[in-house]
């Protein structure tokens, strides 16, 4: 059995940031070569994808409407069943690290202010993720909220949250395009598996706002057949617990690149979505929008 790692950097996310996903896998490369199994490997490129600031993750992460708050989610799970993820985190450097360390408590999620206290008493340290470029999205971001912005990416974001918070009902359907999640799978020479995926969040979201990420089958999920990492509307995405339903086909016998295909057939062409599919014979990476991305196999 060769190993075989995927990332990527998020739905809709530049393209130019194929560079930090390649390097990313050969951060988890460099974790099997030292002996590490799957999950170590799958932790590896995720926390590598949040030290990059071209995406929504760790440092890079969206900030919130009031222009001050970072909440960030992450999970890794590897295909024994183990599960661990923070949701509403703030002020660390790696949520990914974090949600590796619930694996070792009783727990499968811990949100909010107990994520982040966690962290401390675990000693990760206090840590600004705001970037000068979060800072320039957060202002095309009110700009098309208050209706004086010509970003259209933006109109469509403050169209939803408008339609969400607002209005109740709003007179168009838009495309949301800041909610990217990084990610990785991996499958080790001794045919384990694991997935591991970090995301910012919405800036067009109320406070406390989870995702899909840390919810286990909606963002990622590992098994003895396989493992699953999607990205894109975390909503839509854990309404149809993508990584599970596509982890099922492998289960059933689906190839990986036809899985991956149905996986984002599910949703309509307005919804951005993606996933990373390794299976036992074969593995594949399937979006509607373009997503940089990784793989390495050997």
């Amino acid at each position: 059995m060769k190993y075989v790692i995927l990332t990527h950097g998020g739905v809709a996310a530049p393209q130019n940031g194929a560079d930090s996903c390649a390097r990313a896998a050969d951060e988890a490369l460099g974790a099997l070569d030292a002996g590490g199994e799957a999950l170590a490997a799958a932790i590896a490129a995720t926390a590598r994808l949040e030290d990059d600031p071209r995406f929504n993750a760790g440092t890079g992460s969206n900030l919130r409407l009031d222009g001050r708050t970072i909440e960030m989610d992450a999970a890794v799970m590897a295909s024994d069943g183990r599960f661990g993820a923070v949701a509403c985190v703030e002020r660390v450097k790696n949520p990914v690290l974090v949600a590796a360390k619930v694996m070792e408590t009783p727990h499968l999620i811990i949100a909010g202010a107990g994520a982040t206290a966690f962290a401390r008493r675990l000693g990760f340290a206090d840590h600004d993720p705001v970037t000068e470029a979060a800072r320039e999205r957060h202002g095309r971001a009110l700009a098309a909220l208050r209706g004086d912005g010509g970003d259209s990416d933006y109109t469509n974001d403050a169209a939803r949250f408008h339609a969400l918070t607002a209005t109740r009902f709003w007179n168009f359907d838009a495309e949301p395009v800041e909610c990217d999640t990084v990610g990785a799978v991996v499958r080790d020479t001794h045919g384990r598996f694991a997935a591991a995926a970090s995301t910012g969040g919405s800036t067009y979201s109320l406070r406390g706002r989870v995702g899909d990420v840390p919810l286990m089958g909606a963002g990622i999920y590992a098994g003895p057949h396989g493992a699953v990492a999607a990205t894109g509307v975390g909503e839509e995405i854990a309404r149809r617990l993508l990584a599970r339903t596509v982890y099922d086909w492998l289960a059933d016998g689906v190839a990986p690149a036809r899985a991956a295909q149905r996986g984002v057939a599910m949703f309509p062409d307005v919804i951005a979505v993606g996933v990373l599919v390794v299976g036992r014979n074969g593995q594949a990476i399937a979006s509607n929008r373009n997503m940089p991305s990784a793989q390495l196999a050997g």
